[in-house]
């Protein structure tokens, strides 16, 4: 079910007899030949591919580099003193910061009669159409872009379904249950990505990781647990088993657009798949909104105070959208999972300045929970953290030498300590 591969460029006749060899690493024996680019130039996410034995030097440079890369891992804590470590934790904070924000410009949409989460959402996706398939059409060009549209626009179509679903059926549960319900079950997106890691991409999670991720949804259950006792959890719903279906379905879509995305952008650039989310997605959730949900825009309020939430809210969630494949690449689905448990923790920061509400002694308990969870998940891994993924071949070969990906810090490596040598013509 791979994506097709990018179609090599033209193959150059060169005599073997004019190849460099140099040795490297763990015994891996590299050839370059004159001429060819060994490393990808610009981002990675495009880079023209040179003849085939230019492209089995590059294998042959993932290889070292990967191999020096973890022998470097030898200790229980050497992923917690890499940057990759702190970058995907600020990046997480990030991306529940962003969740905080939209939850927060909806309330203030609530509390004017403006309630259209379809629509929010609608115009999310037609903003990051805007940004994204420009972007895309330009690295690709229009040939290109339209022969991933055909080869693989109906697994964009999948992912865009999940993904749209997710949100339609999270957002209208909250519409019959209450919060502490809500929230509970959103819990199964992490059982769902961590089964769905397992059973289809391969992944092996170790005990320690395991523990991280049940320790980060202890420190999830001390904050709903505050909730309850302070009776915050929004009192009792419309109809609770309603809502709790809607959100049990929602947080399923969750947990199968996450590993689906997960699996796209180790494999594609990060710009075409946030493209063709854009795209799908405004077709997929405009026809949900003009079907179910245009009766919303007959009592909402409309002024410029309202225009300014949709604003804001737009922008929060297309950063959200936009950084999200780092931790997926960086990480995994589930270390993108956890990061997120810590937005209920920010929400009530923001409900303190905003709403004048008070914050709980069991909340910094909670939150310090949620992050040393964080830190138990990397213990003991190599210096690769998740980015090395199980799907791509052991050297990576299947995957795209992009930001954050594995590949991309191996031919680093392998460059930066001369593990192969320079192409004619490099710096």
């Amino acid at each position: 079910m791979a994506p097709p591969a990018v179609a090599p460029a033209e193959e150059t006749a060169v005599s073997s007899s004019a190849a460099d060899v140099k040795p490297s690493y763990g015994g891996t024996t590299i050839t370059a030949l004159p001429g060819d680019p060994i490393l990808p130039e610009g981002d990675g996410e495009n880079a023209p591919r040179g003849s085939l034995s230019s492209a089995e030097a590059e294998a042959a440079a993932v290889a070292a580099g990967l191999s020096h890369l973890e022998s470097r891992g030898k200790h229980w804590y050497s992923y917690l003193l890499t940057w990759d470590f702190w970058i995907i934790i600020a990046i997480g904070q990030t991306l529940a910061l962003c969740i905080t924000a939209t939850n927060t410009f909806t309330s203030f949409l609530v509390s004017v009669n403006t309630n259209i989460p379809a629509f929010q959402t609608l115009l999310n996706y037609a903003l990051m159409t805007l940004i994204w398939l420009p972007v895309t059409l330009y690295r690709h060009g229009p040939r290109r872009w339209a022969r991933v549209v055909w080869k693989d626009g109906w697994r964009y179509l999948i992912l865009s379904f999940f993904d749209v679903e997710g949100n339609y059926f999270t957002v209208l549960a909250y519409n019959y249950t209450n919060i502490l319900s809500a929230q509970l079950i959103n819990f199964w997106a992490i059982v769902c990505v961590v089964v769905l890691s397992f059973l289809l991409l391969g992944v092996r999670y170790r005990l320690l990781q395991l523990g991280g991720i049940l320790l980060c949804c202890g420190g999830m259950g001390v904050l709903l647990a505050s909730d309850h006792l302070t009776g915050a959890n929004g009192g009792q719903g419309r109809d609770m088993l309603k809502g709790d279906l809607f959100a049990l379905a929602g947080a399923t879509f969750y947990g199968f657009a996450n590993v689906y995305e997960e699996w796209f952008v180790s494999k594609r650039p990060v710009y075409e798949v946030l493209s063709f989310l854009g795209v799908f997605g405004v077709c997929i959730n405009g026809v949900q909104w003009a079907i179910f949900d245009r009766r919303s825009f007959e009592g909402a309020t409309w002024n410029g105070q309202v225009a300014g939430w949709l604003v804001g809210y737009m922008a929060c969630l297309c950063l959200f959208y936009s950084l999200a494949p780092l931790v997926l690449r960086m990480g995994s689905a589930a270390v993108f999972g956890v990061n997120l448990l810590t937005g209920n923790f920010w929400g009530v920061i923001i409900g303190t300045r905003v709403f004048g509400l008070s914050v709980h002694w069991m909340y910094p308990i909670a939150f310090v929970l949620i992050l040393c969870g964080q830190v138990v998940y990397f213990v003991t891994g190599s210096v690769l953290g998740d980015s090395k993924k199980p799907w791509l071949g052991e050297d990576q070969r299947d995957g795209v030498a992009g930001i954050g990906t594995a590949k991309r810090k191996a031919l680093a490596e392998a460059k930066k300590k001369g593990l192969v040598p320079a192409a004619s013509g490099e710096a």
